[in-house]
């Protein structure tokens, strides 16, 4: 009864703390680990730290579902699942060693099986969350219902904490795959492309893809019988002994393509995974060609999301000292107005992460 009367403080703290900013015109930067520090536009406000606000607070491995706290470690949560043969299949990048699950639901980032498996607001379930009023509120549940209207509990997903403050979340998990394998092939970008898309059209167990530098790697997740068949259908070279190091690399973006020289920006370019190549410098080709991933300087924007445009997608620019251009494509007018129409109902008084996702709140 003492651990639940704690927690029941802590939100009334919390809440309380949103409803004197609100009251004051004070602004509050919501933070986790701050391992997504970089991504978004502005980081404004009086820092308000999650991370005492953590623990899983339910878990039924049969149920295939979980219930946390926005400050729970992302590391502990995804130990506590491998141990009863389970995952986040999405596999949320960590970014730093204190990512935290509020984080990884507010940055909506995904690894390299999100083509396959979907994106972390699939996996959605429900939310407790602080609005801008100090309102405590709760949505979804631990089903896959929700009632008629806007499905909070993904709105949540990419929102980058301006809407609300994540209190608790909800998520279905899945069991690991019984098998696994990477096969290599040398190719050119427009083939990998090509020979991508022809894949996609096929029962294979495809469960990831990155190319880069002429080089295709794929990934099978599976029952064992579909990755040793997908193995033959498929032909390349095994990778399996390297597999770990690239497959990780990318998620946390540590392979060496990440790695940036001075004056240079990580563009981020998502497109239907049927458009061809951009001709636009080097390149790392991921989720069967939806996420294209580029370094060029912030001021190339214009040609950047030109092409991008062209091609009917739009361009982030994901990591950059220089913010001297929108971090994200701008938002056409009808957009802009369901945005900002969201804005006003979760946030009226504007408290939360002011700047972060649009520069105008």
């Amino acid at each position: 009864m003492r651990a639940m009367d704690s927690d029941t403080d802590m939100t009334a703290s919390i809440a309380e703390r949103v409803r004197t900013a609100a009251a004051a015109g004070q602004s509050l930067r919501i933070r986790g680990g701050g391992s997504k520090d970089f991504y978004g536009e502005a980081l404004r406000g009086d820092l308000l730290d999650m991370r005492a606000f953590a623990g899983v607070l339910s878990y039924e491995p049969s149920e295939l579902v979980v219930t946390a706290r926005a400050g729970t470690p992302l590391a502990e949560l995804q130990a506590l699942l491998a141990s009863q043969g389970q995952c986040l299949p999405f596999e949320p990048p960590h970014f730093g060693q204190h990512a935290t699950v509020g984080g990884m639901v507010a940055s909506g980032l995904n690894g390299p099986a999100r083509g396959s498996a979907g994106a972390v607001r699939d996996f959605m379930l429900g939310v407790t969350l602080v609005n801008g009023k100090g309102e405590v509120l709760t949505f979804g549940g631990q089903v896959m219902k929700n009632v008629a209207g806007y499905d909070v509990s993904r709105l949540m997903a990419g929102s980058l904490g301006t809407l609300a403050l994540l209190l608790e979340v909800s998520l279905k998990v899945l069991p690991v795959a019984p098998a696994e394998s990477t096969l290599l092939f040398e190719m050119p970008e427009a083939q990998a492309l090509r020979q991508l898309n022809r894949w996609g059209g096929l029962p294979l167990p495809i469960n990831a893809s990155c190319w880069q530098a002429g080089r295709l790697s794929v990934r099978l997740r599976g029952a064992k019988a579909a990755v040793a068949a997908a193995r033959v259908t498929l032909g390349g070279e095994a990778a399996d002994s390297t597999a770990d190091a690239l497959w990780t690399g990318l998620r946390e973006q540590t392979l060496p393509f990440f790695q940036l020289q001075g004056g240079e920006s990580l563009w981020r370019v998502s497109l239907p995974d049927t458009a061809a190549a951009l001709d636009l410098g080097a390149t790392l080709v991921e989720w069967g060609g939806a996420q294209r991933w580029l370094k060029r300087p912030a001021g190339d924007a214009p040609a950047i999301r030109q092409a991008a445009a062209q091609a009917s997608g739009h361009a982030t620019l994901f990591r950059s000292a220089d913010k001297s251009v929108p971090v994200f494509t701008p938002l056409n007018a009808p957009l802009a107005r369901i945005h900002h129409a969201l804005k006003q109902q979760f946030d009226p008084a504007g408290v939360f992460n002011p700047g972060r996702l649009l520069a105008d709140w």
